[in-house]
């Protein structure tokens, strides 16, 4: 289902995240509202909820384009390029 909505799943890796909490607000020493993962890389950034936004930063500076919630029970992904949530098929 994914492919028909999203071209940009080729990059996705299974990663295993960096840190528990977001790289950049840790090294800040400041809060983050939700996590966000890269499937390309395994870098942990904030959501756009969050102060810094650390997960679109992560996009803009790398151009990977795909991040999944890191939240308990959530399975969503978020395509940066499409700018769609979808589910994993």
């Amino acid at each position: 289902m994914a492919k028909e909505i999203c071209s940009h799943l080729d990059p996705i890796h299974d990663v295993r995240p960096h840190t528990r909490g977001c790289e950049a607000c840790l090294e800040l020493g400041d809060a983050w509202v939700h996590l966000r993962l890269c499937m390309t890389c395994g870098k942990v950034g904030c959501c756009d909820s969050s102060k810094h936004k650390h997960a679109t930063a992560h996009f803009h500076a790398t151009q990977h384009a795909i991040m999944r919630s890191l939240e308990p029970g959530e399975r969503w992904f978020w395509c940066y390029v499409d700018e769609v949530g979808f589910e994993p098929g």
